[in-house]
């Protein structure tokens, strides 16, 4: 007789784990595996080594051993033991000879302003072997070596990971006995900048729907003959450069620019007005480059909705606009999420064009991420402020999630 259901299904699984592999399953394996091999080592590998330099700190401990040693079990309520001010002296005095302290200063100098100074003055005028009271000596060359935070700056530096470049992204640091607080007034300037760019990124997505939508919602109702080349005039801007597009603004903005003269020569304003380097301007490029990933996704969806359906409903009785909000708007809803995270993601990540028509108080982000890799050479700011703004733009993703019900946005 026939087994019960149960025994039917796990002979199934025996027999299926029992089987040798399907060849066409290795086969797709291996036709797989090189493209998997290449996104590894020069998409996710480069990625990963950028954001481990948020965190890794390598670079003071092995200058820096003895005096780390020395510090273990140091509560950093008050100046370190004598044996601490020996035992720098011994780390400075050889990492000169072994010409390791510069690396150790820099790193050290990211966590205390002046602290590389102090380091080379230091390393010039070190006490002789064997002083009598290291000490005094030290602080008399510099009354620094005589403050907490010159070692606790060194002890926050043990590696071989650290919080450093994160809570610094955060407006935060470490204090003296280890406890976060928050940064000097004059130094906290990061979450002001990530408001900034997420203000800015809104405003720029909300301009957009404002005029993307009428526009697909055009596009969607004329005849394919009529709106295919309308679409290609909304796809001119992809086929010109990015940078192009900016300098045009810059050309079109300026106090002498298009604009401003013509103002002026028709009389609607009796002196330029300042369009370039502020909000405005940042605000008109970032819209005219963006317009269009709103535009493309709103039609795809909105071209897809049934004319019947609206048919169906002024047959019922109902007016325009009450056909257009209780009809239309629900089922275009898939294209303006689509759409509005398509322009917000790419806003976020702002750069180029805030830096070339925006001014001191327009910067994004992208911004300060460029700065710390490419001026100040601080892989590990620039690698935390790439995490912050990746975190800031997965929250927003995982909250749009939550009110949508765990749906994803479709294109059509």
């Amino acid at each position: 007789m026939p087994g019960s259901p149960a025994d039917v299904r796990l002979r199934g699984l025996i027999d299926t784990r029992g089987a040798p592999p399907d060849p066409a399953r290795w086969r797709a394996a291996a036709l797989v595996a090189p493209l998997f091999l290449f996104l590894a080592a020069t998409f996710l590998a480069p990625i990963g080594a950028m954001m481990w330099r948020a965190v890794g700190d390598g670079e003071v401990a092995p200058v820096f051993a003895r005096t780390l040693s020395a510090l273990d079990g140091w509560d950093g309520r008050a100046l370190p033991a004598d044996a601490a001010y020996a035992a720098v002296v011994a780390d400075i005095r050889q990492a000169r000879a072994d010409g390791t302290l510069a690396s150790a200063a820099t790193r050290l100098n990211y966590d205390v302003n002046g602290y590389r100074s102090l380091l080379f003055s230091t390393a010039r005028r070190l006490p002789a072997d064997g002083a009598a009271d290291v000490r005094q000596a030290l602080i008399a060359l510099n009354p620094l070596w005589g403050e907490r935070e010159t070692w606790a700056a060194i002890r926050r530096a043990a590696g071989p990971v650290t919080d450093l470049y994160l809570l610094a992204a955060l407006d935060l640091r470490r204090d003296a006995e280890g406890s976060v607080a928050s940064a000097p007034a004059d130094q906290s300037v990061f979450r002001t900048v990530l408001f900034r760019t997420l203000w800015i990124a809104s405003v720029v997505t909300a301009i957009c729907l404002a005029l993307g939508y009428p526009a697909a919602y055009l596009l969607a109702r004329l005849p394919e003959k009529t709106a295919n080349p309308l679409l290609i005039l909304i796809l001119v801007p992809f086929w010109t450069s990015l940078l192009v597009r900016t300098a045009a603004w810059v050309v079109l903005l300026q106090r002498e620019g298009v604009i401003n003269a013509f103002l002026l020569g028709t009389g609607m304003t009796a002196e330029p007005l300042p369009m370039i380097y502020n909000r405005f301007a940042v605000y008109v490029a970032m819209v005219h480059i963006l317009l269009p990933f709103m535009i493309l996704p709103l039609y795809s969806v909105m071209r897809g909705i049934p004319a019947a359906h609206m048919r169906a409903a002024a047959s019922l009785g109902a007016r325009p606009f009450t056909v257009f909000r209780r009809v239309f708007l629900p089922q275009s809803a898939a294209g303006v999420a689509a759409g509005s995270l398509l322009v917000f993601i790419q806003a976020i990540g702002y750069y180029v064009t805030p830096a070339l028509v925006g001014g001191a108080d327009d910067q994004m982000v992208s911004y300060f991420i460029a700065f710390y890799a490419s001026r100040t050479i601080n892989w590990g700011m620039a690698a935390a402020l790439s995490i912050l703004l990746v975190a800031a733009t997965a929250a927003l993703f995982l909250v749009y999630r939550r009110l949508a019900g765990g749906q994803m946005p479709r294109l059509g």
